[in-house]
């Protein structure tokens, strides 16, 4: 009987460890799609990951895991949830802004003689 105690303790040990190895999984938000923010992030599905990936193309990379509350649908407590997850890397940097329009110059108007 103590054999079979000691095998569950073992067994159930394990499984705790192994449990808190996955949750330990780690994603960079800078450099993640989509698919990838939805499998590893609690509290963000497939709509909150692309509206991430969204944001991170319009305005650049994020610069802290706080800056994701700016994305629609992402509160503090999602950040919080996930804070030991989130990973910060370079990621692509912000969108250059679009050049302004340069005024065409105009022909010399024709002399008269």
């Amino acid at each position: 009987m103590n054999k079979i105690a000691l095998t569950l303790r073992s067994i159930l040990l394990s499984a705790a460890l192994a449990g808190s190895a996955l949750a330990a999984e780690t994603v960079d938000i800078n450099a993640a799609d989509a698919a990838t923010l939805d499998r590893i992030l609690n509290g963000v599905g497939p709509s909150k990951a692309e509206a991430i990936v969204a944001h991170r193309k319009q305005h650049g990379a994020f610069k802290s895991a706080d800056e994701l509350a700016e994305v629609k649908g992402i509160g503090l407590s999602t950040i919080e949830l996930n804070r030991d997850r989130i990973k910060i890397g370079a990621g692509a940097p912000a969108p250059a802004p679009a050049p302004a329009a340069q005024p065409k110059p105009q022909a010399p108007a024709p002399a008269s003689h």
